[in-house]
C-alpha cells in the first residue's frame, strides 16, 4: 500500500497574533467576602480604547439561541477545515498530512498551560462563545439588534472566524462554558483573554453587560503596559 505524504510546516509555527503582546498576571486577582470597591481605572491602550467603544447594555436573556443555527459543523477552509486551519496555525512542528489532519505537533493549552502532542485532546473555543454573541446585540436606533437574527452565512461566518478561536483543552473549555469573564477567567493570561474578547466584540459590535465590563476593567488594572 502506498504510504500516504505528510507535509511538514516550515519552522515553528507561532501561535495566532491574537494571543502575543500580554504576560501572565504575577498574582492572582484578589478575593474578599466584603463588595469589591470600584475598580481602578484600566491603563490607557488600546484594548481600553476598544473596550470604551463598547456598548453597555444588559444582556439580552431573551434572544433564541440554538448552536445549530451557528455552528453543525466546521467550513472547509481551503483544503482544510477550520479545526484544522487552527490546529496548524497554534501549533509547533505540526505536520499534517494529504487530508490536511495533524499527524504530529505539539500544542499548549493557553487556558491552563497544558502541553500535549495529541490534537485529540484540544478543543476549539470560540473566544466570545456562540451563545454569548446570540445575547450581546447593541442597542442602534432604540431597539435591540439580535445577533441571533442575523443571515444564516453571517452566523456562519463568526462560527468559522479563525481570529476568534483557540485551542485549548477540553476540561478547560468545558469549565468555561458559555460564560463571560464576570463568570470565568482562565488561570493562565487573563491578560491576554480579556483582550482577545474585547477585540472579538469590538469586530462584531457586540455589546458588554456591566458585569463584565468592570470584570475586564479589573483585569486591564493589573496588566502591563
Amino acid at each position: 500500500m502506498k504510504a500516504r505524504p505528510i507535509v511538514l510546516l516550515a519552522g515553528a509555527a507561532t501561535t495566532v497574533a491574537l494571543l502575543t503582546g500580554c504576560e501572565e498576571l504575577q498574582q492572582a486577582l484578589p478575593e474578599s467576602a466584603a463588595p469589591a470597591p470600584p475598580a481602578a481605572p484600566a491603563p490607557a491602550g488600546p484594548v481600553s480604547a476598544q473596550l470604551a467603544q463598547l456598548q453597555i447594555q444588559p444582556e439580552d436573556t431573551g434572544a433564541h439561541y440554538d448552536r445549530d443555527d451557528w455552528l453543525t459543523d466546521w467550513a472547509a477552509n481551503g483544503e482544510c477545515t477550520t479545526r484544522e486551519t487552527v490546529l496548524r496555525q497554534q501549533g509547533q512542528g505540526v505536520a499534517v498530512n494529504e487530508e490536511c489532519a495533524p499527524t504530529a505537533g505539539t500544542w499548549r493549552s493557553s487556558y491552563d498551560g497544558v502541553t500535549t502532542s495529541n490534537p485529540r485532546d484540544l478543543q476549539i473555543d470560540h473566544i466570545v462563545p456562540l451563545a454569548e454573541a446570540a445575547r450581546s446585540g447593541p442597542v442602534v436606533d432604540g431597539r435591540r439588534q439580535r445577533p441571533g437574527d442575523w443571515p444564516p452565512a453571517q452566523r456562519q461566518a463568526y462560527a468559522n472566524d479563525i481570529e476568534g478561536l483557540i485551542a485549548v483543552t477540553g476540561s478547560s473549555n468545558q469549565s468555561k462554558s458559555d460564560g463571560d469573564p464576570a463568570r470565568w477567567l482562565p488561570s493562565q493570561d487573563p491578560c491576554g483573554y480579556v483582550a482577545n474578547w474585547v477585540r472579538v466584540k469590538k469586530k462584531y459590535n457586540l455589546s458588554t453587560d456591566q458585569a463584565e465590563h468592570d470584570a475586564i476593567v479589573a483585569v486591564l488594572a493589573k496588566c502591563p503596559a
